[in-house]
């Protein structure tokens, strides 16, 4: 799959750079991980490293300081823990389950980082731990308005999982446009787009971040950086027999199509987007503000570290 990814996929037209410290911080996330729990298997830490968080951050960030990137990391590495987890005793595909999981991770954002009360993190587990660490350290760099962001595209990631596990349950297909949708929160896109904006200094202000022209172009590098996963995972997906949340699946189930034609619509989705993703940025950075060219950056930068990484991220093949 990865070789018809190569072949029907236009490749971003974006520098393509890697953090020098990129390692480093894979390093260090491995043992945030293991020390907070999230990792406690020689197989679960194996998986970890296949995943390659700190290339995917390192991708995302060429620039930036190795305490940022290193928040960003453990992020993503907590991200790749949690659908691990999730995957592995079918916490994932049972809402009634996964609903008292979600219910204690939510409490934990309640908190914005700052102190918890007794029990609280022992009932959220390792997992809860972790989160509320990246929540402390984000307030710690004295960015409320990152932190806010943050926790509420957090919510949302948490919210739409239980949105997957009931398809799951019911196996259910969901159509297109609700896919498309939901596959932006699912993806845990906006918040490690959020972490991203840490990372690169980029915070434009509330009137930018209203503008609808900004906000779309938000929701159109997301999609992309689904989509094109979306298409180099399918292969992986196909051989475990996994459910519909997948760009190709749901095109394929909506219009009666087969395989070949809908992995070749997915595909043709993503390389449209990327037009249309290219025409929206030059429109919209002519004459922005600094901050506002670095938040769009740091998209641009998304979208080739997705290509860049699936092309190389074991996780996949």
């Amino acid at each position: 799959m990865r070789s018809f990814a190569v072949v029907a996929l236009i490749a971003p037209p974006f520098p393509a750079r890697l953090n020098p410290h990129a390692a480093e911080a894979a390093r260090r996330s491995a043992r945030w991980a293991t020390e907070l729990g999230l990792i406690v298997t020689s197989d679960a830490a194996r998986r970890l490293d296949r995943a390659n968080a700190g290339d995917l951050a390192g991708r995302t960030c060429p620039d930036a300081a190795p305490e940022r990137l290193g928040l960003l990391t453990d992020l993503i590495t907590w991200l790749f823990a949690f659908d691990d987890a999730c995957d592995d005793d079918g916490l994932g595909a049972d809402p009634g389950r996964l609903s008292p999981v979600v219910s204690r991770l939510l409490d934990v954002l309640d908190l914005l980082g700052g102190d918890a009360p007794s029990g609280l993190l022992t009932a959220a587990g390792p997992t809860g731990a972790a989160l509320h660490d990246l929540c402390r350290r984000l307030r710690e760099s004295g960015q409320p308005d990152l932190l806010v962001r943050f926790t509420a595209q957090f919510r949302d990631y948490l919210l739409a999982l239980l949105w997957e596990a009931a398809n799951r349950e019911h196996h259910r297909v969901p159509a297109v446009d609700e896919y498309v949708q939901m596959r932006r929160h699912t993806g845990a896109v906006h918040p490690s787009f959020t972490l991203t904006d840490h990372a690169r200094d980029a915070r434009p202000g509330w009137s930018e971040l209203a503008d609808p022209r900004l906000s779309a172009l938000d929701r159109l590098a997301a999609d992309l950086v689904c989509w094109c996963n979306d298409v180099f995972s399918y292969g992986k997906e196909r051989r475990l027999e996994q459910d519909g949340h997948n760009l190709t699946l749901v095109i394929a189930r909506e219009n009666g199509q087969d395989e070949q034609t809908a992995l070749t619509e997915a595909a043709g989705r993503f390389n449209t987007g990327l037009e249309t993703y290219l025409e929206w940025e030059g429109s919209l950075l002519d004459g922005a503000e600094p901050a506002v060219e670095r938040f769009v950056a740091g998209r641009r930068a998304w979208i080739r570290a997705t290509y860049d990484w699936s092309m190389n991220a074991s996780r996949y093949a």
